[in-house]
Parts: C-alpha cells; structure tokens; sequence
C-alpha cells in the first residue's frame, strides 16, 4: 500500500502541474495554494506582487524562519498573428526551444483555445534539415483564420504546454512545471509534519513569483519578511545518461543540501545534522557560485539573511516532461520540518561563520 505522505505528494503535485501559473499570471495558480495551506497554516496573507505567505507560530517566537519555493512556471506568450493566420510567439523564461516543436500547446486568450507548434516538414527543407529550428520559424496553428484569431486572441496573451502529469514506475512521477512546484508541496509536507513537532521559531512558508523571470518573488518577499533565517527550496539537475558524468544528483536518493558562498555554513551544518539524526537520506551539492535560486535573492536582503538551499533532483528540466521522485519530495519535508524542530533557541548567537 502506498505510503499516506506519498499519496498526498503526487495528488498535490499532480494539481499543481496540471494548473496554469506562468511567471507574472501566477494569479492563475494561487487559489489552489491558497486552498490546500489553509490545511496547514495557522495565517495566510499575500502581497501585492503575488507572493503567498502561509505562516505557523513558534512555542517562543523569537526568531523568523523563512521558507521559500516559487509557485511559477516558464510559457510562452503571443507576439505576432501572421495575415495566413499562424501565431508567432516568444518565451517567457528559460524555455529549451528544442523541445518545442510538434508541442499541443494552450492559448490563454478570452477563452482557452487548442493549438499545434508546427513548422516546415523535413521533405521540404533543402538543407540543415538535420538542424534544430529556429523559434522565430515555427508558429501555431490554431485551426482559425487572421480575423477569427484576432476576435478570440490578443498579442501578449500567454501560452502554455498542454500536458498532464504521468505516474512512472518505482514512485517517479512526469509532467510540466515541477521545477518548482514540487518545492511548495515539500513547505506543505513541512507544515503538515510540524503539527507534530516542538519548534521554537515562527515559520513563513513563501510560494514566491517571477523566479523564472529575475527572482524578483524572492526579492520582494524577503525584504518584507526580513527573516532571521532562510531556506530555499528548488529543484536541481539529476543524473541521465547524457550528463555523461557532468552530474551526480540522483534521483530516489534523497533531496541535495547546498554548500558554497550562497549558503551560509552553519544553515548547511545544521541541515545536514538534522538529516542524519532523522535518518533521513540526502545527498551533498556542492555550488561553486550562484546558485539560480531564490537563495541567491534572499541570502542578501536587507543586511543579510542567512541561507540554505534544499534542493529536489529533476531530470529533463525545462521542459514539459520533467521527472522527479516522489520519495525525494516526502523525504525533503520530512528534512525541513525536523531542520526547524531541532534549531536552537537563540539562534542568532548559534548562526555564526
């Protein structure tokens, strides 16, 4: 039988990816979390950039724990509506064009409307047939001519991937936008699993915005919070048999702990410390430089926050089959919740280098 925790992850993280939330419309996404926090949070409030705060109160109060895990996904977004009656578009974020071509994909117009990513077949390329296309070659069709598009479509409207999430064997999961979904449901696992625990501080559970587009969620949400200790939670690049070496993160081994200049030592040791006697598996990320996670946003808010980073090993990110373990998103809230248990009371004399 199916572990209850595990249950609950791929329901949630199912929802989740099969919902709309592109960076700068997370608006789209953000009742759903709203919904399910409210499960687990003692207050939920939001601010005017879109960030959601879900907080639970220390048996002390003394000290802020921030959690971090963005709530947005990479699409696509309308630029051009060809007089044939193709749709020209541009990304927003990080999108891996490669993967695009022959995509069923959704326009978000007045109402939701089915396209194809199409563009010249094979047979009638004279040459670097055997070359990736371009994306200002490709186009969508949507079945309509140039005026029925321009009753139903505005440039600027945003696009996304159609695609529902797969269950694969040995608990792996498949689907679009678990970079960093995922991470939201590992702070619920957290919150959920506090219930449970004694913890001293206050914890601020942020699903953040526009990380896609500039950590910007991150910024804004950190400057609020100004807290005396953070975590961020994202994903990171799990081994396949392409990284040829390049990547030893494996998935169903457990969530990675950061450790470089964006990860403040202490938060690491304490981390790693609260994965060992919970027994809890985890694996060692060593990041020689900026990170590219809301962590690299918060460590430097204000005068300065001290970081970690919990990160989730994804395979194929960026794209709309990115896989992950179940297991790993269980295992990595299980951390936290345990990380935050065992801090000790005065924790800013026990947050030195």
């Amino acid at each position: 039988m199916e572990n209850e925790r595990v249950k609950y992850a791929r329901r949630f993280l199912k929802e989740l990816s099969d919902h709309t939330g592109v960076s700068g419309y997370e608006r789209l996404i953000a009742p759903i979390i709203l919904r399910e926090f409210q499960t687990s949070a003692e207050e939920l409030n939001t601010d005017h950039f879109g960030n959601i705060y879900a907080q639970k109160a220390g048996e002390i109060g003394r000290y802020k724990v921030m959690l971090a895990a963005h709530m947005d996904e990479i699409g696509l977004m309308v630029k051009k509506i060809d007089p044939r009656g193709f749709i020209r578009f541009t990304t927003i974020g990080g999108v891996d064009q490669r993967t695009l071509l022959s995509q069923e994909v959704i326009i978000h117009g007045r109402k939701p409307i089915p396209g194809v990513i199409g563009s010249m077949p094979p047979h009638l390329v004279a040459e670097d047939r055997d070359k990736a296309i371009k994306l200002e070659d490709m186009g969508i069709d949507v079945g309509l001519s140039c005026d029925e598009i321009k009753d139903r479509i505005n440039i600027g409207d945003i696009i996304t991937v159609k695609r529902k999430s797969i269950d694969l064997l040995g608990n792996l999961i498949s689907g679009k936008s678990f970079d960093d979904r995922a991470g939201v449901v590992v702070m619920q696992i957290c919150l959920q699993e506090l219930r449970h625990l004694h913890h001293a501080h206050d914890v601020i559970a942020v699903t953040t915005t526009q990380e896609e587009v500039g950590l910007r969620g991150a910024i804004t949400s950190a400057d609020t919070l100004n807290p005396d200790l953070a975590i961020a939670i994202d994903v990171t690049h799990g081994s396949t048999p392409d990284t040829k070496g390049q990547v030893n993160i494996e998935l169903g081994k457990g969530p990675t702990i950061a450790l470089g200049p964006n990860i403040h030592p202490s938060v690491y040791k304490h981390m790693a410390e609260a994965a060992q006697d919970a027994r809890i598996p985890y694996q060692i990320e060593p990041i020689a430089g900026m990170s590219g996670t809301d962590a690299w946003a918060i460590q430097v808010a204000q005068a300065g926050v001290p970081t970690g980073l919990l990160s989730l090993p994804l395979r194929y990110m960026h794209t709309s089959v990115e896989t992950i373990s179940l297991d790993d998103v269980v295992n990595a809230g299980l951390l936290l919740a345990h990380f935050i248990a065992r801090l000790p009371e005065d924790l800013e004399g026990n947050l030195c280098y």
